[in-house]
């Protein structure tokens, strides 16, 4: 058994105080030791009183039964749950199971229950339509982890005017998500335009020189716009999860300070 962390214990107990957690739930936690042990999984049931956030289910490789199994845990503990590159056939035999389910198919998502109370303002940018699908991972996972999300597609450095119309609304945004194929400009041209952290995601769109998203991955790793961080290729669930803990960090102070 896993002992839990004295901040972990701390932030169980203040849940538990305010109703989120139940007495034989709280019990449970502490002797468990956080996980719950399901044979082909080991379950993190903590980790949302650990990080602020739960776990999150990677569907890819794993059995329909895994899935369900792993979800049904999840849910319980956390009230909802997020599965990412989740294909239709995946949430057709979860959805019976779960009829709350749904199933974001561009950016191959499933969503069982409405998230995290949203607050603070997170934009996520696209340089092209072709971009969307890690876009739209981004932009639901930041809102099922609390952020309101502004979505600018299409707004790439082949038509710059497109992304200047929007300035005012990126301006008030706490973070940037920046998505880009090709040439991967993108999040240079935010980082330089606004006083807000960028994190760039570089995609596999694009022609054989782009080498499948590692063109523009170097492109954003090597720019020349500070406050700009880059995560790997086609990582916007990533994206969507780092944008809602910086926003979680900024939305905390402000109400600590006022």
């Amino acid at each position: 058994m896993s002992p839990l962390g004295r901040e972990e214990l701390a932030r169980l107990l203040e849940a538990y105080r305010a109703g989120g957690v139940k007495r034989e739930e709280l019990i449970e936690l502490i002797v468990s030791g956080g996980y719950t042990d399901l044979g082909h999984s080991k379950v993190d049931t903590s980790r949302l009183y650990r990080t602020g956030f739960p776990e999150v289910v990677f569907c890819a490789n794993k059995t329909d039964t895994e899935i369900i199994e792993i979800s049904g845990e999840l849910l319980q503990k956390n009230g909802f749950v997020l599965l990412t590159r989740a294909k239709r056939s995946q949430y057709e035999a979860l959805s019976p199971h779960f009829p709350a389910a749904v199933f974001h198919e561009r950016p191959s998502l499933i969503a069982i229950g409405s998230g995290i109370d949203r607050r603070g303002a997170v934009s996520v940018v696209s340089a092209g339509t072709s971009d969307e699908p890690v876009a739209e991972e981004a932009s639901v996972t930041a809102e099922l982890f609390g952020c309101n999300v502004s979505r600018i597609y299409d707004a790439g450095v082949a038509g710059l005017h497109r992304l200047l119309s929007h300035r005012d609304r990126i301006a008030s945004s706490n973070v940037i998500v920046a998505v880009a194929g090709m040439e991967g400009a993108l999040p240079s041209v935010v980082g330089g335009l606004f006083d807000i952290p960028v994190i760039g995601v570089p995609t596999s769109v694009g022609y054989g020189a782009g080498f499948g998203g590692l063109a523009p991955l170097l492109s954003m790793l090597n720019s020349c716009a500070p406050g700009v961080c880059v995560l790997n290729i086609d990582n916007g669930f990533g994206a969507g999860y780092l944008a809602a803990l910086i926003n979680k960090k900024i939305e905390d102070a402000r109400e600590s300070s006022g």
